[in-house]
């Protein structure tokens, strides 16, 4: 949901009078506490207190010296209170408060008719404790205070201030204030509108409107969002004024003018959509821009549906106008660096444990010119069904089929066709678990090509998969721990088919890691079926504290043993005679309550070297304070497969209300930065300002530079570039001043 365009919260709470009236004779009377008669059987009563209390029958009643008018959660308080029974008029003076619900307005006259609740108070201060977030330990409040000079009382839930004020700086910190010279608050539409309105920043006025409406319930309204400002490398200086359009409950849109002083004007918008059987999203952008004198423009369609029990759908169409759109236009790196874009819809049908589904996917490939890449192949279309029968008569049943068609301009196409049926008896009791498989793959190819074959491939294929578990209690450096061994074997077999005239639509290695070395298959995709007589022998020792569960070391070691050479390979791949794969190992775990380590080794028997290595560890004493760091080493036959990077990244206070910013990631490798990123934040409890330079890498050779500077206004929004993405992706564990109790 869009973010609150102003956030006037204590008019919430400003209906604080009901309907009462004295409807018989009441005697004078000079007491401390009076029950005032209703008008309705149905109204609430009304209590007053006083120090004393007098009246002349279906006429006044008189309180002086510490009065308070009760009822229900409501209180006013006076020095001096009168109450006209022909009028249904009160008026208070003399230190007059109204409280409620976290609410005091506070005032030197109160004159209001109960009854239909108008009436006016002189020079208003209030204040209202609002929460803004709430979790099972703990709840974020924050006050917010304001002054006007006049509060008109205009009717059931109408109210008007003039020459009013809101912040939600305390009391003697008059950093910033919104000024309303008109403000009127109607709480039937829990709608307000502001007149000739101006916010005020360390004295000085920074933003000025004629006009506004805003939302007094945090819920959707049409309006003006918060204009975000910055600077880039390649665009020069931005300005973005988004408008956002409430057009029903489950209908909104976001329109987005961009303007770009290197680039020209960008526009921008997105549409969401919500029903109970579909929901989606539409954005688009456009942008004829000067700086290459081209038009460029992105399309996103996402749309989900479910059009009955069991069937559902999808669309996804994502297509931009050239390669260096996203390189060019954005500032995330995880944009930057996206390659393929997916255009695809789909149906699927779910009956319980069996399902199916049709699709057809294409790509766009966006092209480093300095280094391309080849696009990946078009399904149109692909069948899948799958199915799994858990425990029936004993046994566990599972079955994977496809049928796809693979299209692509320049490289072999064709037809797959593929199904996996398997049987596994998974044999376990409290410490140990003994599960064989077996099952047989079966693919057939239908090629349009008159150099390569139709082919068929039957594979039969068997696993064994076992592991214990044993425990012990010991006691280290004076604690006390749950130590735990856990061995683990898996053993493939696979005979050798020669796949050599299959075409590679889709399949690549898998990277040798400990998820792989207990799989059947080391290859991914389905046109590479690895042959296989090999064991797989892991072994993974753990000490939890018996109290808490937590994980405070974990040490693991594996390798895999082949009994037969391995023949299949990809295309331009090279057999593996040896006895033995590469030996891994890890250790980890948090270390201590801030610190969490973890460190991996991948050592290669026939070198008798490392060839690759990861080093990484985390300090985090609290929240705001963070500390990531990481090494890694992949030694490959060349720069293009190597990779030695460093990466460092903190969130930190430097001072009082003070924080530092950075991320530095660089690769050896290639010589130059990844990316950089160093700020400052500033959080002065109802204001935080943080600024933020970041450089990354957005293709081979170049880079793209950003600034980001952002005044944020608790209660009000945010004003300038926004940051706070960037900062979350960058720093992990980064935490926003604002969401800490004490920053």
């Amino acid at each position: 949901m869009p973010p609150s365009h102003l956030k006037c919260c204590f008019a919430a709470c400003l209906v604080l009078f009901c309907d009462a009236a004295l409807a018989e004779d009441t005697p004078a009377a000079q007491t401390s506490s009076v029950l005032l008669p209703q008008q309705k059987t149905e109204d609430t009563p009304l209590y007053l207190h006083a120090d004393h209390i007098e009246g002349t029958a279906n006429q006044q009643v008189k309180a002086r010296g510490n009065v308070e008018l009760q009822r229900n959660d409501t209180v006013l308080t006076s020095d001096y209170l009168q109450y006209t029974l022909d009028t249904d008029e009160a008026h208070a003076t003399g230190d007059v408060t109204l409280q409620q619900q976290g609410l005091r307005v506070s005032g030197p006259e109160l004159r209001v008719r109960l009854a239909d609740q108008v009436g006016q108070m002189q020079q208003p201060v209030y204040s209202l404790t609002d929460l803004i977030a709430h979790t099972q330990a703990t709840a974020l409040t924050r006050k917010i205070r304001g002054a006007a000079r006049l509060l008109d009382f205009e009717g059931k839930g109408q109210y008007r201030l003039k020459d009013a004020t809101y912040t939600t700086c305390p009391v003697n910190n008059d950093d910033w204030y919104l000024h309303v010279k008109d403000l009127n608050i109607d709480r039937g539409r829990e709608v307000g509108t502001a007149r000739n309105a101006y916010l005020e920043f360390k004295g000085v006025p920074i933003l000025y409107t004629p006009f506004m409406d805003f939302s007094l319930n945090n819920q959707r309204k049409s309006g003006l969002l918060a204009p975000t400002f910055g600077t880039t490398g390649s665009s020069g200086l931005e300005l973005r004024l988004p408008y956002y359009w409430n057009i029903a409950p489950n209908y909104d849109a976001t329109i987005s003018p961009r303007i770009m002083t290197k680039r020209g004007l960008q526009l921008g918008g997105e549409f969401r959509y919500l029903a109970d059987s579909y929901r989606g999203i539409l954005n688009g952008e456009f942008l004829a821009d000067k700086a290459t004198n081209t038009n460029r423009w992105s399309v996103l369609v996402n749309h989900q549906q479910n059009f009955a029990p069991g069937w559902s759908g999808h669309l996804h169409y994502e297509r931009v106008s050239d390669n260096n759109y996203f390189r060019d236009l954005s500032n995330q790196i995880s944009i930057t660096s996206i390659t393929n874009l997916s255009q695809e819809g789909g149906v699927n049908y779910t009956a319980g444990w069996w399902s199916a589904a049709i699709r057809a996917q294409k790509f766009q490939t966006l092209q480093d010119p300095l280094a391309p890449i080849v696009p990946p192949y078009n399904l149109l279309p692909q069948l899948t069904l799958n199915a799994n029968r858990y425990d029936w008569h004993g046994v566990d049943f599972s079955f994977t089929g496809e049928a796809v068609h693979f299209d692509h301009p320049t490289l072999v196409t064709g037809t797959r066709v593929s199904a996996y049926p398997s049987f596994s008896m998974p044999m376990a009791n409290n410490f140990a678990y003994l599960t064989p498989k077996f099952g047989v793959s079966q693919t057939n190819y239908y090629l349009d090509s008159s150099t390569l074959p139709n082919t068929v491939r039957t594979l039969p294929i068997t696993s064994v998969d076992s592991g214990f578990y044993m425990d012990r209690n010991t006691r280290l450096f004076g604690r006390n721990y749950q130590q735990t061994l856990e061995p683990r074997f898996f053993y493939v077999y696979i005979p050798y088919q020669d796949q050599s005239q299959i075409p590679n639509f889709d399949s690549g290695q898998i990277d040798f890691n400990f998820a792989q070395m207990f799989t059947e298959n080391r290859f991914a995709g389905g046109d590479r079926i690895n042959d296989a007589n090999q064991l797989t022998a892991a072994v993974t020792s753990r000490l939890i504290e018996p109290d808490s569960g937590l994980e405070r070391l974990r040490v693991s070691l594996g390798q895999r043993f082949y009994f037969a050479p391995q023949r299949v390979v990809l295309p331009g791949g090279v057999p593996n005679a040896s006895t033995s794969s590469d030996v891994l190992a890890s250790v980890g775990g948090q270390i201590s309550q801030a610190w969490r380590a973890e460190a991996a080794v991948q050592f290669n028997t026939n070198l008798g070297a490392s060839i690759r290595d990861s080093i990484s560890a985390n300090y985090r004493p609290a929240p705001g304070k963070t500390l990531n760091l990481s090494y890694r080493i992949i030694r490959g036959t060349s720069s293009l497969d190597a990779i030695r990077q460093v990466d460092i990244s903190a969130q930190w206070p430097l001072a009082p209300r003070w924080y530092g910013l950075m991320r530095y990631n660089y690769s050896f490798v290639d010589g130059r930065l990844v990316e950089g990123l160093a700020g400052l934040e500033y959080n002065a409890g109802c204001w935080a300002a943080r600024g933020v330079l970041q450089r990354i890498a957005t293709a081979t050779g170049t880079s793209s530079n950003s600034f980001f500077i952002q005044l944020e206004l608790n209660g009000i929004g945010r004003l300038g570039s926004n940051p706070l993405d960037v900062l979350k992706q960058s720093i992990s564990g980064y935490v926003n001043t604002n969401e800490l109790q004490n920053p």
